[in-house]
């Protein structure tokens, strides 16, 4: 390790390992902070970087990887799916899901797409919430990206029921396919019996909290109601769920837990969950998407 300091932590030498987050835009991410604070506190010499990856752009920066010698990177907007295409290999929900978030470069410079996504969700649910989901009765709005990765890890952790609520009744029906026999098109009406509500859609980010993507659902007591949009920390659903009643949280849980899940595929050691959310709370701008 070198005996000087780069931003509060050793100067990277030509030995230290390198990894990353890739996406467009990427000024504000989160990920290069997560990152950091887990290498720091697990003694390793690696530093996380952010790389602006525009469209287009993801099958290039996938071969990049092992030519550089990065050992791996997260992948956010608008890039999972063309990443998912063009690495050697794929984890199995990676392949289902026809996205990746993480890619983990191994030794021979073979790239693996992951997708810890729905992972974290379940993860931030059981150890910051409190939530188990098997047994449970659960209702995803939205079907997109992080929408089908909830969906998919939510089936995975044995919820009895995952009901889908969407504007597109063919990406409705793909996404509670990804639930198998748990999985089914629902309206708003099955919000009220839920156990568990996840808003998986962009409605309600920005610098003001603009609308609801359920608006007069029934919300109350017992309930967990998790808008996975973070900025800003309270959305209009989540005052609407709260003011009934049901216990809420944002989206940085899953945020952070998806983080952790990255940090130990790339480096097989146990992550430092609480080191790394405590990074976040005190980063500048970590109100930012």
């Amino acid at each position: 390790m070198a005996s000087g300091h780069w931003r509060g932590a050793p100067w990277p030498l030509a030995t230290t390992r390198l990894a990353g987050v890739i996406g467009d835009p990427i000024a504000h991410s989160l990920s290069p902070a997560l990152h950091n604070s887990a290498f720091v506190a697990l003694g390793l010499d690696w530093v996380s970087v952010a790389f602006r990856v525009a469209r287009g752009g993801g099958a290039g920066a996938v071969r990049a990887l092992s030519i550089l010698g990065l050992a791996g990177v997260s992948v956010t907007m608008p890039l999972k799916e063309e990443v998912a295409a063009a690495v050697d290999e794929l984890s199995p929900v990676a392949a289902r899901l026809g996205a990746a978030n993480c890619v983990v470069v191994g030794d021979d410079g073979r790239s693996i797409g992951h997708s810890t996504d729905g992972d974290g969700f379940v993860a931030a649910c059981r150890h910051q919430q409190g939530f188990e989901p098997a047994g449970r009765r659960c209702v995803v709005i939205g079907a997109g990206g992080a929408a089908r990765a909830v969906v998919d890890a939510l089936a995975r952790a044995g919820a009895s029921q995952v009901t889908v609520i969407g504007r597109s009744q063919a990406r409705v029906e793909a996404a509670a396919a990804l639930a198998g026999p748990a999985g089914r098109v629902g309206t708003v009406t099955d919000v009220a019996a839920a156990d568990l509500v996840v808003q998986a859609t962009p409605v309600g980010m920005g610098p003001t909290s603009v609308g609801s993507p359920v608006e007069g659902a029934a919300f109350g007591p017992g309930q967990l109601v998790v808008d996975l949009v973070y900025h800003p920390p309270v959305t209009a659903l989540l005052e609407a769920a709260g003011a009934q009643g049901a216990r809420t949280a944002n989206g940085l849980g899953m945020l952070v837990h998806q983080a952790a899940l990255a940090v130990e595929l790339w480096t097989g050691h146990r992550a430092p969950v609480h080191v790394m959310a405590a990074a976040i709370t005190a980063t500048p701008g970590a109100a930012e998407p």
